[in-house]
């Protein structure tokens, strides 16, 4: 029997409360808007009606609050440090402050701000203070996500 390889992300003990960490950057396209809006099932005209769209406060097509978060879930995962290790999102919350505009290149930034161990889960509970940036470091979205991240063997 082989025994599975050590997972890339790091186990609970090892995040420490104010430790900060960065994605990549994804730039957001107008696939991704289109792709997002027939798998969830929002066709929003804010989203998907250019002509609509220009007659808004933003003046144009923007893309769904819910892509930018989904978004970097998936910048989170490439990074790594939650790899193999994270058992569970916990918790959301999210509050969305600018747009995210056709082009627009987001990334985050995780600030670890909690850890409640939990053995009875087999790990513990790392909170972290998520705030995600645009190409010219302007918020779009801030708030805090809780995860279930596995102990160490």
């Amino acid at each position: 029997m082989t025994e599975s390889p050590h997972p890339r992300g790091r186990y609970f003990e090892q995040f420490e409360v104010s430790e900060m960490l960065e994605t990549p950057a994804r730039t957001i396209t107008e696939a991704d808007v289109v792709t997002f809006a027939g798998l969830s099932g929002d066709y929003n005209p804010i989203h998907t009606d250019a002509e609509f769209a220009k007659e808004t406060m933003f003046g144009e097509r923007i893309a769904h609050g819910l892509l930018a978060l989904s978004t970097v879930s998936g910048l989170a995962w490439r990074t790594g440090f939650m790899e193999g290790t994270a058992d569970a999102l916990i918790s959301v919350e999210c509050k969305f402050r600018n747009p995210v505009k056709f082009g627009d290149t987001i990334r985050a930034q995780f600030e670890v701000s909690q850890k409640k161990e939990m053995k009875r889960l087999g790990g513990g509970f790392v909170t972290f203070n998520v705030v995600v940036l645009n190409q010219r470091d302007e918020t779009i979205q801030k708030g805090a996500w809780t995860v279930l991240i596995r102990s160490a063997p």
